[in-house]
């Protein structure tokens, strides 16, 4: 047993099974680890052995393994037997893995992390659009008309965590409709930065009205198969997104401000 202490308990107080508890204690390792490796607390080249971060986090030896396990595969840290784990720079890093993405926007760099990808959805959010008014089915075209049309309801009544959900599904469905499946695994990527403003405090009360109005373009002119229309809307919503970000950091920089944003894309 993993867990001596709930060798007579099969589940907590919260009703929690052990393999639960398991999972819970493994997820917390990870984003702890992976939260101080973003942030530098452990910078590139450090090693450790495991018995240290067992210490460290207060985690069991199979906890350690198999959490490194996971963050090895994202380029975060390597081990080798008879010298220990060592913490990998940056470069080496999954950067479009929504964990590594989720950390890098709670760490202190959480403007250059929204600044790159922002510049990313600009390269590729307006192209998935022009490819998805070619070739969206009419069963996705009417849900995305849909789901816009939703998203403005939720931005009038200022439910962040409505308009949140609807926008992930508005944006996943361009890229899974583009026919692009390179796109399409951006998804994820895409969802992961579109919570973060959400939960960070980077979003207002309620999403600009013009913001609101460009997903209705855009899905409209999806569903009527106009791609030049499709793409030019994409891209406005991106752009107004990177300019709301320049004013930002600049507005911080000089007031030490929090650079709240006046929309949503």
């Amino acid at each position: 047993m993993i867990y001596p202490n709930l060798r007579d308990n099969r589940a907590d107080k919260r009703g929690r099974s052990v393999e639960e508890l398991a999972l819970s204690r493994h997820a917390r390792f990870v984003d702890d680890l992976g939260q101080q490796v973003v942030d530098g607390l452990l910078p590139a080249g450090l090693v450790l052995k495991s018995e240290e971060l067992e210490r460290r986090f207060d985690c069991s030896r199979s906890v350690v393994r198999e959490g490194l396990r996971v963050l090895e595969t994202l380029g975060m840290v390597g081990s080798r037997r008879n010298v220990g784990v060592s913490i990998r720079p940056e470069p080496q890093w999954n950067v479009f893995d929504p964990r590594v993405i989720r950390w890098r926007l709670a760490g202190a760099d959480r403007e250059r992390q929204l600044r790159t990808l922002t510049e990313l959805r600009s390269a590729v959010e307006p192209l998935a659009a022009r490819l998805a008014a070619t070739q969206v089915t009419p069963e996705d075209g009417r849900r995305l008309t849909g789901i816009a049309g939703e998203l403005v309801a939720a931005g009038n009544a200022g439910d962040l965590d409505a308009f949140l959900q609807l926008d992930i599904e508005f944006h996943r469905l361009i890229l899974r409709s583009s026919g692009n499946e390179m796109l399409a695994h951006l998804d994820s990527a895409v969802a992961e930065v579109l919570t973060g403003r959400t939960r960070l405090g980077l979003m207002p009360d309620r999403p600009h009205q013009e913001a609101r109005h460009l997903h209705y373009v855009v899905a409209d002119a999806i569903q009527r198969g106009q791609a030049d229309a499709a793409e030019a809307a994409m891209q406005r919503i991106v752009s107004r997104i990177a300019d709301e970000l320049g004013r930002g950091a600049a507005g911080t920089a000089k007031a030490g401000s929090n650079p709240a944003r006046d929309e949503s894309a």
